[in-house]
């Protein structure tokens, strides 16, 4: 595996955590929190970073999704520890794989407007407790959109979920192009698509799911270099795909009746 001389020098006496990126992952079972937990550490590894991933699972059906929490710093002369689990108000990166669970992260205080990009599929899955409710209990994802552009320093949204149906991919792929097009981590694009290709299993797809999301990502995050992200064989992806800051709730549909006939 190559990596980057990218160093740091531990000075006595100053603060080393600053120093430390701090990325946080929400995911349920089948979004491929776990691969795309090792793929950000991968990376990291590939740009001479020091890196590492716990996770503590979430409650099975769908009312709780597994956290996966990344700490990294460029490699020194002192090995450095990380801490397990994220705490509120100090996550550098937040990464949900559907747009509730941007929600639930900010209600726990993961996100914060002076330093957390925010990065999240638009689309829904739909917790237990909105199944349950007679008629329409869905949750309005517009208040979690509208919280989120508040909330976070930059925030990154789109319909990932479409992009990964159309590649023949997983969402996976996609979010950790979404990443990439972030400009969030020092590092350049190729090294992300290179350890995409060392994993060896649906490379293509899950190649042309990245670029994909990595281009519609640029076009959102903020005082982001193009030239540095964006793929040599950039692919244009169509105004139906981008819904950030402008999604607006499926109509509801009519309640059934619960009376007799």
């Amino acid at each position: 595996m190559s990596t980057s001389e990218n160093t740091f020098q531990a000075v006595a006496g100053q603060d080393q955590t600053k120093n430390i990126i701090k990325l946080a992952i929400l995911a349920v079972g089948g979004q491929g929190g776990g691969v795309l937990s090792d793929w950000i550490v991968d990376v990291a590894e590939r740009n001479g970073y020091r890196a590492q991933a716990t996770s503590v699972p979430g409650v099975a059906q769908r009312t709780g999704a597994t956290i996966y929490y990344v700490e990294m710093m460029a490699a020194s002369d002192r090995d450095p520890v990380f801490a397990l689990m994220p705490a509120p108000g100090d996550v550098d990166i937040l990464i949900a794989a559907e747009i509730m669970e941007a929600g639930r992260a900010i209600n726990r205080g993961l996100v914060t407007a002076d330093r957390t990009t925010l990065i999240s599929s638009s689309h829904r899955m739909f917790a237990v407790s909105e199944k349950i409710v007679p008629g329409d209990g869905r949750a309005d994802s517009a208040v979690v959109l509208a919280a989120g552009q508040e909330a976070a320093k930059a925030f990154i949204c789109f319909a990932m979920d479409k992009i990964a149906t159309e590649t023949k991919s997983h969402i996976s792929s996609c979010l950790l192009g979404a990443l990439a097009g972030s400009g969030a981590l020092p590092f350049p694009a190729e090294s992300y698509r290179d350890t995409i290709r060392a994993s060896g299993r649906g490379v293509s797809a899950s190649l042309k799911a990245f670029d994909r999301a990595l281009e519609q990502a640029v076009t959102q995050a903020p005082d982001q270099d193009s030239a540095q992200t964006a793929p040599s064989d950039s692919i244009t992806v169509s105004n139906d795909l981008a819904v950030a800051h402008t999604h607006t709730t499926p109509p509801t549909p009519p309640l059934r009746s619960t009376t007799s006939p």
